[in-house]
């Protein structure tokens, strides 16, 4: 159930700028996405954190794939590891959009 919402939450996040073109409610999605927007760097760690201790679920990987995303500009001062987190991210943020739709998919059928 934790790791369905944060699904939604990072996915929202991940979408921020195409949630508009939504009929009906995208511009209410897009608002929500900004506002969330503002603790990106937070839902990363939570969504990374989560996803690490759900590893073994669809979930829980693509809150891994998400946290990474979203933690892209912070992951340098991590030491040692720090260099490849970074470049992983810098990677994966070019499918930032796809990560986003499927991560928000997977959390909104979790509630199924």
């Amino acid at each position: 159930m934790l790791s369905s919402i944060m699904c939604i939450i990072a996915g929202l996040v991940l979408l921020t700028g195409v949630l508009r073109v939504i009929p009906a409610i995208g511009g209410q999605l897009e608002k929500v996405g900004k506002w969330l927007g503002s603790f990106q760097t937070i839902i990363g760690l939570i969504a990374l954190v989560i996803g690490i201790m759900s590893l073994s679920s669809l979930q829980g990987m693509m809150l891994v794939i998400a946290g990474i995303v979203l933690l892209a500009g912070v992951l340098s001062v991590i030491p040692a590891m720090g260099k490849y987190l970074e470049k992983l991210a810098k990677i994966l943020t070019g499918f930032q959009v796809p990560i986003g739709i499927i991560t928000l998919i997977i959390g909104i059928m979790g509630f199924l």
